[in-house]
């Protein structure tokens, strides 16, 4: 038999991997400076610092900022206004008020709609998208206001959330413009965008954001806050390019600030 010689040899050295990186995140990810600001934000933990004088300046520069501020739906009665309201959901303002004309010289009364032929009331919606599931919420809730309050828009809030179709921002909405009770704020994709930003709120729900405004907001403004924070969130607040060197609050800003380094 011949020798056995591998226990002579030498081991061999461990091959050790050095990880290299090549790129960084950042620079393959360009980060909105909106995102870069939420991030700053969760991890610093910025507050709300504005003092009660402030937060009436705030206003107050809004109001002088749009003084035409108001809501941009057409209506004639209050269950117009709730249709409206449903019919503007993902929808624009301004394609409800093209809609609505031809809609409501056929079906004027909440009976007439509580009645109406659903196929056809489809039809008229139909430019406002999502069009089965709000002409089924609104003949739903056409036919509630008639069964249970007698053909009348309630006027109270929990009586609202129980009609078909109709959450919380609408039934603020509703209260506000039909009826001037501004016991609320309605929270829409603008005042949601332009509260986290300034910092009113660090919340994302949108139920969570209108209690955080109603703890700041004396009670003389809360009929103005969503007209301004709509208006503000159009015009200047931008969801993808914010105007912050023209915006008329950027002082009391906190993304304006995060980004100034202020």
């Amino acid at each position: 038999m011949g020798s056995n010689r591998t226990s002579n040899m030498p081991k061999p050295s461990p091959i050790r991997h050095t990880p290299q990186v090549f790129f960084s995140i950042p620079n393959i990810i360009p980060y909105p400076q909106s995102l870069l600001y939420y991030i700053k934000l969760s991890k610093k933990g910025d507050k709300m610092n504005l003092d009660k004088n402030e937060i009436i300046k705030f206003v107050n520069i809004l109001k002088e900022t749009y003084p035409d501020a108001t809501c941009s739906l057409d209506f004639t009665t209050p269950f117009e206004m709730v249709v409206s309201v449903m019919l503007s959901a993902q929808c624009t303002d301004e394609r409800v008020n093209k809609t609505t004309p031809a809609l409501f010289s056929k079906y004027r009364t909440p009976k007439d709609f509580a009645t109406c032929d659903i196929q056809e009331l489809e039809t008229l919606i139909h430019p406002c998208g999502f069009y089965k599931n709000k002409a089924k919420n609104i003949k739903a809730c056409a036919q509630k206001i008639v069964n249970d309050f007698n053909s009348e828009v309630p006027k109270t809030m929990e009586e609202l959330l129980t009609l078909p179709g109709v959450g919380r921002k609408s039934a603020n909405v509703i209260l506000l413009e039909a009826f001037g009770i501004a016991n609320g704020i309605a929270v829409d994709t603008h005042a949601k965008r332009v509260s986290n930003r300034v910092g009113l709120s660090k919340n994302d729900d949108p139920e969570k954001i209108e209690q955080d405004l109603l703890k700041i907001f004396p009670k003389e403004f809360l009929k103005d806050i969503n007209h301004l924070f709509v208006w503000h969130g159009r015009n200047t607040c931008d969801s993808r390019k914010p105007n912050c060197e023209k915006c008329s609050v950027k002082m009391y800003c906190n993304m304006n600030k995060s980004k100034n380094n202020v």
